[in-house]
């Protein structure tokens, strides 16, 4: 039987052989030594007596047995051979009694490479076994910032904690985020009840990823998995057969096929221009059509609208016990005075966990509504899984830098209207020293403070920005800046009826009154004004601002990031404001506008004199989105999660902004 099993393995070497070698890959095992001397190393760890994962053996340490096997560790010397006998040996002592004498090998970058015990490995790879056991030292890389390393070296800190290397990503901020999603806290100790939990959890995945055509994918099936709990949850997967989580797989894999994509996000900066319907599209969406009755340009049924629309509005908190709120409830009523006779508008407010944003998503579409917004960036993940279980529905979600394809997201560009209150504050100041208060820090906070302090510089160039964070855990609204004699501040963009502090827009800190002097503005009727008609008319389905070939629901998302020129963001300033200050401010509101001037160009240097240039002189969308610096003239930082009150770490984990994090851009 040995001699047949070996001429089943040598006829597998060598179609893995000639794969190589036409895909013009290397045909032979991976060489550690060869590798080592293009990698600086920074140490070893003695990792003693661990499992190692088969899938994760590479090669060898030296080039002595290299040739003998091929890339996947099946053996290429032809049968007859002393080492064909000693492999048929070594597979009869397996079937009979198992290999015990664990092997010995090196660690890099997640991958292992063999000192001893390279039949082993062949045997065992061939018998279809997942781990084997072996002494293993690690090879430490070089921290050098590259992503690849940032990655490992979050791996280490994870397997320091847990004992667990059968799990991988490619991006870094993926093991925090694994953690959390598991219910534990990144770096805390695993119990062997843990561990065992999950491994099993994660193998079943991956055998039903495998079978789905994962290992096809460019991605690792680490990575897939963390997109497979955050719609499912981790409770309870270890119950769920193989077949179970091969079917909750289907409505993911077009979102999993794109991961891997340079572009995930197609970012739409203005509005389209919509075509006026013709007569025969009024008179044929003025009768009422069944749901499901037509077929949009992707693959899903969504339900046509009638000549009214039924609008769904979900709320975090309500509109008077949350400044965020008020400001899209101010465009709930906007569209109900606009779109008279339209749209029939419900709102679902009060939502405060993902389950309850479920549970109101799933009460609007059995209450009618066909379009439904989800008005901030808390309700993400729920609305993505809504969006899967229900994709014939119009969903969209309030937030920036999200990946999904089963709903698009909006947002606005406010740094624009930051900017030109900055230069205001920058002409009204008389001690230099303005105050900023921002509240989270997130995608698109620091492009604000950024904007803001840039054209204070513009118009003063001494003045410095200095900047308290309302999430900060020792945040105290009396006392934000301290000594520091702040003339001017800006504060939040808008108020609650019921908010404690009437302080908003930028104001004078000596007037005790607080009167705004100007402040940036949401305007979210615009936005909600302009997507509705868009349905009305049928635009919805466009592919305009998608890559080539790609289609709506097939892994690509669209994010609305619009500005002043759409009318989605403004800038309000009070008639006390002397005439030629306002004239200045309005002159450069217009090229902004006009997109003749341009926020972030030039030379932008950071806190640490570092130039910030994407290289053409301009940073792009992505740039701006996911800014983790500030600018040279702001005193402050960006705060770490450690130094987040409670209340904010939600939020900020959906949405935060950190250097040691890759967005999913």
């Amino acid at each position: 039987m040995s001699a047949s099993d070996y001429s089943r393995a040598h006829k597998l070497a060598q179609k893995t052989f000639r794969q190589d070698v036409s895909a013009g890959k290397f045909p032979y095992l991976q060489v550690l030594d060869e590798l080592l001397t293009f990698s600086e190393t920074a140490g070893e760890q003695d990792l003693g007596l661990i499992e190692i994962p088969i899938d994760r053996i590479a090669g060898t340490k030296t080039a002595g047995r290299t040739r003998a096997f091929s890339s996947d560790f099946m053996p290429l010397l032809e049968g007859g051979t002393e080492f064909a006998t000693k492999w048929s040996a070594l597979y009869d002592s397996h079937i009979e009694e198992g290999i015990r004498e664990p092997v010995i090998a090196c660690e890099f970058m997640n991958s292992y490479y063999i000192i001893e015990g390279n039949k082993r490995v062949s045997v065992l790879k061939y018998s279809g076994a997942v781990n084997v056991l072996g002494y293993v030292t690690r090879y430490l890389p070089v921290q050098n910032g590259t992503r690849e390393v940032r990655v490992y070296y979050e791996f280490t800190e994870f397997f320091r904690s847990t004992g667990i290397n059968t799990v991988y990503f490619t991006k870094p901020g993926s093991f925090h985020d694994l953690c959390r999603l598991v219910g534990k806290e990144f770096g805390a100790p695993w119990s062997d009840d843990d561990r065992m939990l999950f491994t099993s959890s994660f193998l079943y995945f991956t055998q039903a990823y495998n079978d789905r055509g994962g290992a096809r994918l460019p991605i690792t099936a680490g990575d897939a998995f963390l997109v497979y709990l955050n719609v499912y949850g981790y409770a309870g997967l270890a119950d769920k057969s193989r077949e179970t989580i091969r079917k909750e797989l289907v409505p993911l894999w077009n979102d999993l096929e794109a991961l891997s994509e340079e572009t995930k996000v197609n970012v739409v900066l203005q509005p389209e221009k919509e075509p006026e319907p013709s007569v025969i599209d009024r008179l044929v969406r003025a009768v009422p059509q069944a749901a499901g009755s037509a077929v949009e340009a992707s693959p899903i049924r969504r339900l046509v609208p009638s000549s009214v629309l039924t609008v769904g509005f979900i709320y975090y908190k309500t509109a008077e016990t949350s400044s965020w709120t008020y400001s899209h409830d101010l465009g709930r009523l906007y569209l109900e005075e606009n779109l008279k006779g339209r749209v029939k508008i419900r709102v679902y407010d009060g939502v405060m966990t993902d389950e309850e944003c479920l549970t109101a998503i799933e009460t609007a579409i059995a209450d009618g509504c066909t379009v439904i917004f989800t008005t901030s960036p808390r309700f993400l993940g729920p609305s993505i899984k809504a969006g899967m279980k229900q994709p014939q529905i119009y969903l969209l979600n309030c937030s920036l830098n999200s990946y999904s394809g089963h709903l698009r997201t909006y947002y606005g560009r406010l740094y624009e209207a930051k900017f030109l209150v900055g230069m205001l504050a920058g002409i009204l100041t008389d001690t230099d020293r303005i105050g900023y208060v921002a509240d989270f820090p997130v995608f698109g906070t620091p492009a604000s403070i950024n904007a803001f302090a840039l054209g204070v510089k513009m118009v003063n160039p001494s003045a410095r920005v200095h900047l308290a964070w309302t999430s900060m855990k020792d945040f105290d609204r009396a006392d934000m800046f301290g000594d520091v004699p702040v003339s001017h501040i800006c504060g939040s963009d808008s108020i609650a009826p019921k908010n404690e502090s009437r302080l908003y827009g930028l104001y004078d800190a000596r007037d005790k009154k607080g009167a705004v002097l100007a402040a940036s503005i949401w305007h979210w009727g615009k936005f909600y004004q302009r997507i509705l008609l868009t349905i009305l008319n049928g635009g919805w389905n466009r592919t305009t601002f998608l890559p080539a070939g790609r289609k709506p629901g097939m892994g690509g998302s669209i994010n609305y990031w619009w500005g002043i020129s759409s009318g989605m963001i403004d800038m309000i300033v009070s008639k006390t404001v002397p005439e030629r200050t306002r004239t200045l401010i309005e002159l450069v509101r217009r090229q902004i506008e006009n997109g003749e001037f341009r926020i972030f160009s030039g030379d932008l240097i950071d806190q640490e004199g570092t130039l910030r240039d994407s290289g053409s002189g301009v940073l792009t969308p992505e740039e701006i989105i996911r800014m983790d610096w500030l600018a040279q003239n702001v005193i402050g930082h960006i705060p770490a999660e450690d130094e987040l009150a409670e209340a904010a770490i939600p939020m900020v984990r959906i949405q935060g902004i950190y250097s040691d994090r890759d967005g999913l851009f």
